[in-house]
C-alpha cells in the first residue's frame, strides 16, 4: 500500500514585543478573505486567540471543521494545526492575541512549577471554538483585552496582564471538560520538548542527543522524524532560532558582533556571520544599518520564516 503523502505546513514564530503583555494583531488590516490561495495549515509557538467581528467560513482545527460567524472566539494551543477560510470571496474580520503562557503566569506570580505546569497542560490540551453565549467569561475577558491594547489608556499593560492571567485559568478550566471532537496533540507534536529546550537552551553548546532524549527517542530516530515532520534538520533549526535571537539583539542592543555571536550561541564570529548571511539573505552589518530593521520589519520576518511539515 503507498504510504500517504504527508501534507504540508507551515510553523509562523511569533514574537511579543518589548514591553508589552501580549501580541495584538488588530485594525483594517486583518479584513480580508482569510485563506485564498493557501492550501495548507500552519501551526505557531504561541497561544492564539482569534475574535472575529464578522464574515463567514471554516475554522479547520487539524481534522475538524468548524462555521465560523460574527462573535466567535478560537483558542489554539501553541503547535496545534489549523488554518482558516472565508467562504468563496467574502471578507472577514478578524482580530488575534498571541500570549506566551509560561512567561504570563511567571509575571502574575505563579511561581509553584508544578502547578503552573499543570495549567500549562490543561491550556494545551485542545484547541476549541465558541459563542459568546458558550462561555460569556471568555468572551468578555478577550473583549476586555484587545480594548486596552486598543486605547493604551494608563497602566493597561498591568491590566492586561491581570486579564491574560484570568483568560488562562478560565482557558484551562473550560479545557477540563468532558472531551468533545476536537482531539488531543497529534503525532507531529512529539517534538515540542525537543523545540521548548532549543528556546530555553539556544545560547549553550548541547548536542542533537540532547534534543532526542528530550523526546525519549534515539538520535538517529529523532534526526529522521525531526526532518521529516519540520523540512529542515534539527542542526538548521537551531541555527534559526539563534539567527532570529541575533537580529532582536542587533536592534535592541548596541553590543558588537561579536558579542551577538556569543550570546546567541554562535561558537566562532565566521559561523555567526555565514549561518546568518544563508538565514536571512544578508549580513549582521547591513541588517543593523538597515532603515527598515525595526521591530516590525522583525516580526514581519519571523511570522513567515520557517516552513513545517
Amino acid at each position: 500500500m503507498p504510504k500517504k503523502k504527508k501534507q504540508p505546513a507551515e510553523f509562523r514564530f511569533y514574537e511579543i514585543p518589548q514591553n508589552e503583555p501580549v501580541l495584538a494583531l488588530m485594525g483594517k488590516k486583518w479584513i480580508q478573505v482569510y485563506g485564498e490561495n493557501i492550501d495548507n495549515q500552519h501551526f505557531h509557538n504561541l497561544l492564539e486567540i482569534g475574535l472575529c467581528h464578522y464574515g463567514d467560513g471554516d475554522l479547520v482545527l487539524e481534522d475538524e471543521f468548524y462555521r465560523f460567524g460574527p462573535g466567535m472566539i478560537s483558542c489554539i494551543p501553541a503547535n496545534y494545526l489549523h488554518v482558516t477560510r472565508s467562504d468563496d470571496g467574502v471578507m472577514a474580520f478578524w482580530e488575534f492575541l498571541f500570549i506566551d503562557v509560561e512567561q504570563a503566569l511567571k509575571d502574575c506570580g505563579k511561581r509553584n512549577v508544578q502547578e503552573a505546569r499543570d495549567i500549562i497542560e490543561a491550556i494545551h490540551k485542545n484547541a476549541f471554538f465558541i459563542k459568546p453565549e458558550e462561555n460569556p467569561m471568555i468572551a468578555t475577558i478577550v473583549r476586555s483585552i484587545f480594548d486596552e491594547m486598543q486605547d493604551k489608556k494608563e497602566h493597561y499593560n498591568d491590566c492586561v496582564k491581570g486579564l491574560v492571567y484570568a483568560l488562562l485559568f478560565e482557558i484551562a478550566r473550560f479545557n477540563g471538560r468532558p472531551a468533545t471532537s476536537n482531539k488531543g496533540k497529534n503525532g507531529g507534536l512529539q517534538l515540542e520538548r525537543a523545540i521548548e529546550y532549543v528556546e530555553a537552551h539556544y545560547q549553550e553548546n548541547f548536542k542533537i542527543l540532547d534534543l532526542a532524549m528530550e523526546c525519549h527517542m534515539s538520535e538517529t530516530h529523532f534526526r529522521r522524524v525531526f526532518q521529516e515532520k519540520m523540512n529542515m534538520t534539527p542542526v538548521e533549526y537551531v541555527n534559526f532560532v539563534r539567527v532570529k535571537k541575533a537580529c532582536e539583539l542587533i536592534d535592541k542592543t548596541d553590543i558588537s558582533m561579536e558579542e551577538v555571536a556569543e550570546r546567541v550561541g554562535f561558537v566562532t564570529p565566521s559561523t555567526f556571520n555565514r549561518n546568518f548571511r544563508r538565514i536571512i539573505g544578508t549580513s549582521p552589518y547591513q541588517w543593523k544599518k538597515r532603515p527598515d530593521n525595526h521591530e516590525g520589519k522583525l516580526l514581519e520576518y519571523k511570522i513567515s520564516a520557517l516552513k513545517g511539515w
